[in-house]
């Protein structure tokens, strides 16, 4: 598709060019060929995959979206991209429906953009949208001329000339997050130059993805009228639907965040449906309280058919870096069965359950990575929180399964965490604490699990 990049056009004509190019419907493959019913204005179900329509330009849009975050890598220290093994996910996808794909300059070590752009320039343009960031977090990026360099470099690495929708990356993270938006995009009129992008065609649709300081969100909806956000990227799910301000007071829970997108018709877009997978590794009492209710089904699914469920939701992103994650996540969305009134019920019931075991709230983005004492930050909390769910957290010496529990927290922490990369490295810098999404307090956390293994080590506990 060729775009006036000398002259501006309005974005009615361009979305007039761009339909008759069939950039909106034209090449979504299906897992097959047969529509299966009309659904509302805003939502169909084309094949077996399930659609919803961005009201905005008409886009039909895959219900599964593609999270570029955490594609596969060869093994080697440095981690190489397995462009391989992404090409065959990326062809499974776009063959059973799956049009939507997010990324940033920021995913797999900076390396996410390109290998996503490989896969995808492997099929025609018009058969799948791409979505990605100005993920100018540095403050070594925020002048304007290094965020309009990062920006034009992401059209270079997608291999396009257009990009279908562009997200202000993580605003409201940090310490001070209206700060931080100013000096991110604001005062070095970067916010502006957008707005002229997507005039010009260029950008299709301009959103943001969210993170945190709940006065960003505010402030950003409230000039809906002058920025006319195409979309928002929240995080949802249905323990943050109510429950994330108690999983951390600077978090605000989804409930909220939705209800003020529907009331402004602002399509939705969904991140962490399964808060990096702690939702398809519950506690065993969970998983027995899910199989119970539907044993063909997995535990992951009921978090990705809560996200679908509501009508103002664009698309529901899943970062699938195996074939079986993709697959499972096909079955959940091909076609979509929303939740009844009652099963909504019964999550939000498990959700209450869930808040009694104390896991800590990484989902395992790895912004807080790389460590400048080599620490392995998410695979310790990924271990805790594995042992929590498990049931393999020695409460004192004279529980019944004291040693068992006691062997499978410090083996295990051996095995997925070399020794020199544990919490006992952590010098306390904070270094890390700035970059989490979900504002852990991380050298706290990894105090507090050393203290604890130590206390198993020395049996003092």
């Amino acid at each position: 598709m060729e775009h006036h990049t000398k002259k501006e056009i309005s974005r009615r004509d361009f979305f007039k060019i761009a339909g008759s190019a069939g950039l909106v419907t034209a090449g979504l493959t299906a897992c097959n060929d047969r529509k299966v019913s009309e659904g509302t204005a805003t939502q169909t179900t084309l094949g077996e995959m399930t659609y919803r329509t961005n009201p905005t330009t008409g886009d039909k849009v895959s219900l599964l979206g593609y999270g570029c975050m955490r594609w596969p890598t060869l093994p080697g220290g440095d981690e190489p991209m397995d462009q391989e093994t992404i090409n065959a996910l990326v062809d499974h996808a776009l063959a059973h429906g799956v049009n939507y794909f997010d990324t940033s300059p920021a995913y797999c070590k900076g390396r996410s953009e390109r290998a996503t752009g490989t896969a995808l320039a492997r099929h025609p343009r018009n058969h799948y949208f791409i979505a990605t960031k100005l993920s100018n977090f540095a403050p070594s990026t925020w002048s304007r001329d290094a965020s309009i360099a990062m920006y034009r470099n992401s059209f270079k690495e997608l291999q396009t000339d257009y990009l279908d929708y562009l997200l202000l990356h993580g605003v409201g993270m940090g310490d001070d997050g209206m700060a931080a938006l100013h000096s991110r995009y604001i005062d070095n009129g970067v916010l502006d130059f957008l707005l002229k992008e997507r005039r010009a065609g260029r950008i299709r649709n301009l959103g943001f993805s969210y993170h945190g300081d709940i006065q960003v969100f505010d402030y950003l909806l409230s000039k809906q009228d002058e920025y006319k956000w195409d979309f928002v990227q929240i995080q949802m799910n249905y323990l943050d639907w109510r429950h994330a301000k108690e999983t951390n007071p600077r978090n605000t829970n989804a409930e909220y965040l939705y209800g003020e997108l529907a009331k402004r018709n602002i399509p939705a877009i969904i991140m962490e449906p399964l808060l990096g997978g702690r939702l398809s590794k519950v506690h065993d009492h969970i998983v027995a309280r899910l199989k119970q209710r539907e044993p063909d089904r997995s535990v992951a699914s009921w978090a990705f058919r809560f996200a679908g469920t509501f009508p103002n939701v664009l698309t529901v992103l899943s970062g699938m870096t195996y074939m079986e994650h993709l697959q499972d996540n096909l079955h959940s969305f091909c076609p979509l069965q929303p939740l009844t009134d009652e099963e909504t019920q019964f999550l939000y019931d498990t959700a209450d359950l869930m808040m009694q075991y104390p896991t800590i709230p990484c989902n395992d983005c790895k912004y807080c990575m790389p460590c400048p004492y080599g620490i392995d930050i998410p695979s310790i909390l990924l271990h805790y929180n594995k042992c929590v769910n498990e049931g393999n957290m020695p409460e004192d010496r004279q529980a019944e399964n004291y040693r068992q529990a006691r062997r499978a927290f410090l083996v295990g922490y051996d095995r997925s965490v070399p020794r020199l990369r544990q919490a006992n490295h952590c010098i306390g810098c904070s270094q890390c604490a700035h970059h989490c999404p979900q504002n852990i307090d991380i050298p706290g956390e990894l105090h507090r699990i050393d203290r604890f293994v130590e206390h198993l080590k020395q049996g003092t506990l």
